[in-house]
């Protein structure tokens, strides 16, 4: 009893350790990131016409706007040091195959977080965006302050980097049987009700902003069910062949 309870500490002390090396990345990231932000600014606010239609309301606006772009930047650094670190303190556990798979999701991982974060920026985020815009007739006239803006921007885009890592965890939950194709089928209506208040959360309140961010999360369910397909039926030829091999041994 106590040295499973001795290894249970080890346990999480090891984790502790890389939380705080995810942590730490992730602030020397952004703290690397802020040499770069206003050109990340420029580049974000340049359909606007640089500088002329957004403003600041005080001087520590423009502080808290440089630190959301550089902490946005630097998670894209830190998510696949994160998948790193995940990796190596659940290998000790793992087959010298499994460890070769999964540390194969790694570069997927980063590559499907970049993805979110550009299906978001390029596709979701100006929609909504331009329907907004577009219920003014010229009643009002439309001035955007830059820390709205960005928070604005960083609601309807952030959210698609994580959820885009979903096909990944599909993938690692099929292969260890948690998953299957049927019960992902089966789960269907609960998963889209659930999906659907996420983008009405995710989303500015407003109709067309949440179908605009519902729609591909639900797209985004039936290729994780594909995926499980697929994954499901490699795994069960992978185990036919096993077993075909031990019956010829």
């Amino acid at each position: 009893m106590a040295d499973k309870k001795m290894a249970l500490i080890e346990h999480f002390n090891e984790l502790r350790r890389r939380m705080i090396a995810v942590f730490i990345v992730f602030i020397a990231s952004s703290a690397t990131m802020l040499f770069f932000v206003k050109r990340c600014y420029l580049w974000l606010v340049h359909d606007l016409g640089v500088g002329s239609k957004l403003a600041v309301l005080g001087p520590t606006e423009i502080v808290s706007v440089y630190f959301l772009i550089a902490g946005v930047a630097a998670l894209a650094v830190t998510v696949p040091f994160a998948a790193w670190q995940l990796w190596r303190f659940v290998a000790p556990a793992l087959s010298e195959k499994e460890r070769r798979v999964t540390l194969s999701y790694i570069p997927v991982i980063f590559l499907l977080f970049i993805g979110g974060l550009v299906f978001g920026y390029e596709i979701v985020f100006p929609n909504i965006l331009h329907f907004l815009l577009g219920l003014n007739d010229g009643t009002f006239q439309v001035v955007f302050t830059t820390e709205r803006y960005f928070r604005f921007m960083t609601h309807s885009v952030l959210p698609f980097g994580f959820l885009f890592e979903l096909p990944v965890i599909v993938v690692f939950l099929t292969n260890i049987g948690i998953l299957t194709p049927v019960r992902m089928r089966k789960m269907r209506r609960i998963a889209y009700f659930v999906l659907i208040v996420v983008g009405v959360v995710l989303s500015p309140p407003d109709f067309v902003s949440d179908i605009l961010m519902s729609v591909p999360l639900l797209l985004l369910y039936e290729i994780c069910v594909s995926v499980a397909l697929i994954t499901y039926r490699r795994k069960v030829r992978r185990s036919r062949k096993t077993e075909d091999q031990v019956e010829l041994s």
